[in-house]
């Protein structure tokens, strides 16, 4: 452009000067008045004479530069073109780069709204990836929890399975028609037949099957669980040949949790008079979470430990983790052991045939069990104290016994005049104890329950009652005790136990029985103990005059009493883990127990009261081998 406007200009000079010379020659324009001015003004002197020759020059020149006008002339028209179109160019070319802007700004607003859905898309991928990623990673969990220990979790709540099987074995010395569960209160006597029998016995019937859930508020944790096993005594289950038991309930709670410290279960659980390790909480029955039971493959434990699982509400307060109380409300029942009594009195009767077991007898309760404990954790060792409130009444009869009261019963016979309602309470309390040594490989432990009444939340299975000769009820008083020592390392566990629990006499004299009356009620020393000592024939019937027996029926000893006074049991024992991880944990474990059943005193042959102390024993082997789910 710059290079045009030069060329134009240059054009416009020659022009100029081409007419000026043009203007000269013209014959008809006069000479400028310059010229005649100066002839005036100034003397000059004569031009030369002009020649034909001069004219043809200039005319030749002039010639020329017309030529070279001409040219420039042609050489503007075409500037001129070339300008016109270069404007034109330029114009085009403006227009184009106005639509190419207005092109351009139109494109830009769609890159820019392309650019927002880019983004949009671009965080709407982010976010299909991530919950992509999340849901990999549920369905990873998911894989992962049945691969590995994990829970499973639906709807905000976490599901964690739980339990062992199991193949347990026992040898028993004396024969006692039981599976695992030992009735240690059965031991027979040395005139049993059964005590001349061993026993071996396998079972898978202690597996266990537990399952927890819980959940998470923002202040409030909620908890659940539930376990069963298969040592219900079904009485259409025989193990002859399919061993087909049924399931028992263990446990089945739920639990409330504050943040403030304050707990509320309710269901069937451990009783709150069950040792636990620490603080008060419930315990599973998998050996995981709280659970100071021993370590024994019997599972009716070891005499001298305290417990019970039954139904019952519980409330707890937790003084951050060194100090918890607890109070709970839970199921009664009750247990009677009495002897000689007359008909005078009623404290239940068995099970309804539509809920209960209808060959167990249950007791007619009052008022639950109460029971309140306090738990210490100061840094070294766990301390609990515990008490039990529980209360049994019966129905009595004093006319039973008619001639005792003629003035009330008259004299016609017996009958249920004047019957009425008698109960008393009973209860009593325990501690215990537990200390860790050696980094926690070393675990001592004492634990003491007494009271009246309270037989029935021994190992042992002592009664709680007894009757008085008017037909009212009599607590027997009672005592159980263990120490516990254990050693725990990476794959072994060696656990050892010794454990008592005691009786107390509890009789009177009947003086409307026989010609100068009889003692009546648990432990006389005038009970007929001599027949504990003497073999008798399996229980027969008679068929067309032959006697005949079933096989099955041992023979029942004649002149033996033998209520128990006290039953220790010592306990050794190892559990072995061949391997404990995410799989799981399976371990082998024997178990060697040595129990003795001592009995109060009774009469000889001749009468003589507390002549003679039978005393019944078992030496009992256990294996067991155990998967445990992770």
């Amino acid at each position: 452009m710059k290079s045009t406007r030069h060329l134009f200009f240059t054009v416009l000079t020659l022009v100029a000067l081409s007419a000026g010379v043009w203007a000269q020659t013209s014959d008809s324009t006069p000479p400028p008045p310059k010229r005649r001015h100066k002839a005036v003004v100034v003397e000059t002197p004569a031009p030369p004479a002009i020649t034909a020759a001069d004219v043809q020059s200039l005319k030749d020149a002039l010639a020329a530069q017309q030529q070279q006008i001409q040219q420039l002339n042609q050489q503007l028209q075409q500037a001129q073109q070339n300008w016109q179109q270069a404007q034109s160019t330029a114009a085009d070319a403006a227009a184009r780069a106005a639509a190419a802007q207005a092109q351009a700004s139109q494109e830009q607003q769609q890159v820019g709204a392309l650019q927002g859905d880019v983004a949009t898309l671009k965080t709407t991928t982010n976010s299909t990836a991530m919950s992509l990623q999340e849901s990999l990673k549920e369905v990873h969990d998911v894989d992962q929890m049945w691969e590995s220990p994990t829970s499973l979790h639906l709807k905000g709540i976490t599901i964690t399975p739980g339990g062992f099987a199991e193949a347990a074995f026992v040898r028993r010395s004396r024969e006692l028609g039981a599976d695992l569960p030992t009735p240690f209160n059965s031991l027979t006597m040395p005139g049993a037949s059964q005590s001349n029998l061993s026993d071996f016995f396998g079972s898978a019937r202690q597996s266990r099957a537990s399952v927890f859930f819980g959940g998470r508020l923002k202040t409030v944790e909620l908890e659940g669980y539930i376990s069963t096993d298969f040592l219900g005594a079904g009485v259409t289950a025989s193990a002859t040949q399919t061993n087909s038991y049924q399931p028992r309930l263990r446990q089945a709670w739920g639990q409330v949790k504050f943040n403030n410290g304050w707990k509320f279960l309710g269901g069937q659980a451990w009783s709150l008079v069950t040792e636990m390790k620490t603080g008060i909480g419930p315990s599973d029955d998998n050996g995981r979470v709280n659970d100071a039971r021993p370590a024994t493959i019997d599972p009716q434990y070891n005499v001298g430990f305290t417990f019970a699982r039954q139904a019952g509400i519980r409330l707890t307060k937790d003084f951050g983790d060194k100090v918890s109380i607890a109070f709970a409300v839970e199921n009664p029942q009750g247990t009677l052991t009495t002897h000689g009594n007359a008909a005078n009195y009623l404290i239940g009767e068995a099970g309804a045939n539509n809920s209960y077991n209808t060959t167990s007898n249950y007791t007619a309760n009052p008022s639950p069990d109460l029971i309140a404990k306090i738990a210490f954790d100061p840094g070294f060792g766990h301390y609990e104290i515990f008490g039990l409130v529980d209360r049994f009444t019966g129905r009595v009869f004093p006319c039973v016994e008619y001639l005792a009261d003629p003035a009330l019963c008259g004299t016609v016979g017996a009958s249920a005049t004047g019957a009425y309602n008698h109960s008393h309470e009973g209860g009593g309390l325990g501690a215990n104890a537990r200390w860790n040594f050696a980094n926690k490989h070393v675990v001592f432990g004492l634990h003491g329950f007494g009271g009246s009444g309270i037989g029935r939340y021994g190992a042992a299975q002592l009664s709680d009652v007894s009757i008085n000769p008017d037909g009212t009820v009599h607590l027997i008083k009672d005592l159980q005790g263990l120490v516990t020592l254990e050693w725990h390392g990476k794959k072994l566990d060696v656990y050892s136990y010794v454990g008592a629990e005691y009786a107390a006499r509890t009789y009177g004299l009947d003086p409307n029985l026989g010609t100068t009356g009889e003692f009546v009620g648990y432990g006389s020393p005038t009970f007929k103990d001599y027949g504990c000592y003497t073999e008798t024939t399996p229980a027969t019937g008679v068929t067309s005059g032959v006697t005949t027996s079933a096989g099955f029926d041992p023979g029942a000893l004649a002149n033996c009493t033998a209520d128990t006074r006290a039953l220790i049991e010592g306990t050794v024992g190892f559990t072995y883990r061949f391997y404990s991880g995410p799989k799981g944990k399976f371990q082998f474990g024997t178990q060697y127990s040595y129990v003795t059943r001592q009995t109060w005193s009774g009469a000889n042959s001749t009468g003589t009261p507390g002549a003679l102390t039978p005393e019944g024993l078992d030496g009992m082997v256990f294996t067991s081998f155990r998967y445990y789910l992770p």
